[in-house]
């Protein structure tokens, strides 16, 4: 049995990532860690996972690489079969995996292949984690705490997205679901809308295009991935023990409405 420390918020809890062999996920994962849960990290991507482990466990922290396809229900289910062999039970857990889809293009354009591919891992695989998490949760009979990566597009609709967006608003109603039927049973649910984030995609866009994201931000900026590490951080911990059904926006104010016009800075 670990031994809890009162100064680290996650201390002695098992907590899942899945999407985390790089970018969002594993910097999620490396900030659980670091606030002392035991994080698995699963994705697809078996090798990077390795990596992710090793830098967490190089830095003091405690972490184990698990193998999941959030599309296949089979492997979900094995996976949480897995912690609960190794670990016993969930005390929290992050659905960050998503992908599938297309690059945008108006609705019409899009095969209904692409818009199944995006629902099969953004929803579908929300809604199979969400399942299993909570079977899990449930019979450790101590509650737990579930956070699920979405996007301002699952609040507002984005042209040219017409997958990605039904799945992120699909993502949010989940959400407030699982939150009303488990709240009894001491499980909270929440999400996360990001905004713009400056992930690997962005980078290799380059600087036109990141200066013309950055523009449409209130801040002036986009955010890094520092910036949304402690969100679903807080969001797991206790420290937020009364919040859940929420779809907290991480986003430089893109979803608080339109910016007045000639406020002294430069677009």
């Amino acid at each position: 049995m670990t031994t809890a420390d009162p100064t680290l918020p996650m201390s002695g809890q098992i907590a899942l990532v899945t999407g985390a062999s790089r970018g969002i996920g594993a910097e999620i994962a490396a900030a659980l860690a670091r606030a002392g849960a035991h994080v698995v990290l699963a994705s697809r991507d078996s090798a990077a996972l390795s990596q992710r482990v090793a830098a967490i466990t190089a830095d003091g922290g405690k972490a184990v690489a698990m193998s999941v396809d959030v599309a296949n229900e089979d492997s979900v289910k094995a996976l949480l079969a897995q912690i609960r062999d190794r670990f016993g039970r969930l005390d929290a857990a992050v659905n960050n995996a998503a992908g599938g889809g297309r690059i945008p293009a108006p609705l019409a354009e899009w095969a209904s292949e692409e818009f199944d591919s995006a629902v099969s891992v953004s929803l579908r695989g929300v809604f199979l984690c969400l399942k299993y998490e909570i079977e899990l949760m449930l019979a450790s009979g101590s509650g737990g705490a579930i956070v699920n990566m979405s996007s301002t597009a699952g609040e507002q609709g984005v042209a040219g997205l017409s997958g990605y967006v039904a799945s992120k608003f699909g993502v949010g109603g989940l959400t407030r679901v699982a939150a009303l039927d488990y709240a009894a049973q001491g499980i909270r649910v929440n999400a996360i809308a990001l905004g713009p984030i400056l992930t690997e995609r962005l980078a290799a866009a380059g600087q036109a295009a990141q200066d013309r994201v950055a523009a449409a931000v209130p801040l002036g900026r986009f955010g890094s991935l520092a910036d949304i590490a402690e969100a679903p951080l807080w969001l797991c911990s206790d420290q937020s023990s009364f919040v859940t059904g929420t779809v907290l926006a991480v986003d430089g104010g893109r979803l608080a409405g339109t910016p007045a016009f000639n406020m002294g800075r430069n677009r």
